[in-house]
């Protein structure tokens, strides 16, 4: 049976700011950003199974990244935690506002590394991630493949 490609697009609000960085995104800042996902799999043969003809229910993957994710990350700040930047989230956090503290400056480029292992740990063992894209803004975004990362 052939490989399938199939793609299900994500949106979400999140914070940020770049500890060090030399332009305005050290600056704390939000942007809308959309992400698509793509996994590769068979799609299933079985006629008995209520899934038949798919290769994941969109339903499913919706779940997954929903769950990894844009709950976790909409409406967030997000901060890199081996900096001062531990003292705003801090603050903020005692202020009521949800902040994320990550091992890594949150780039669109390092979100995407994140987000490409925590889809991966939940996928079913027979469909694989193929691919993420992270857009940050109409015009800027970060790809994940992962034919480049084997």
């Amino acid at each position: 049976m052939p490989k399938i490609r199939i793609t299900k697009q994500f949106t979400f609000e999140t914070g940020h700011a770049l500890y060090g960085y030399d332009g305005k995104c050290k600056n704390v800042h939000g942007h809308s950003y959309k992400l698509s996902v793509t996994v590769i799999g068979e799609p299933i043969s079985d006629n008995a199974n209520v899934k038949y003809g798919m290769v994941i229910d969109f339903t499913d993957l919706k779940r997954i990244v929903k769950e990894e994710i844009v709950d976790q990350f909409d409406h967030a700040t997000v901060f890199n935690k081996n900096t001062p930047h531990v003292e705003l989230a801090a603050e903020l956090q005692t202020r009521g506002h949800h902040v994320i503290l990550v091992d890594y400056q949150p780039t669109s480029e390092n979100m995407v590394i994140d987000f490409s292992n925590k889809i991966k740990a939940r996928l079913p063992h027979n469909i694989a991630l193929f691919s993420l894209r992270l857009q940050e803004t109409d015009t800027s975004y970060a790809e994940w493949f992962a034919s480049d990362n084997s």
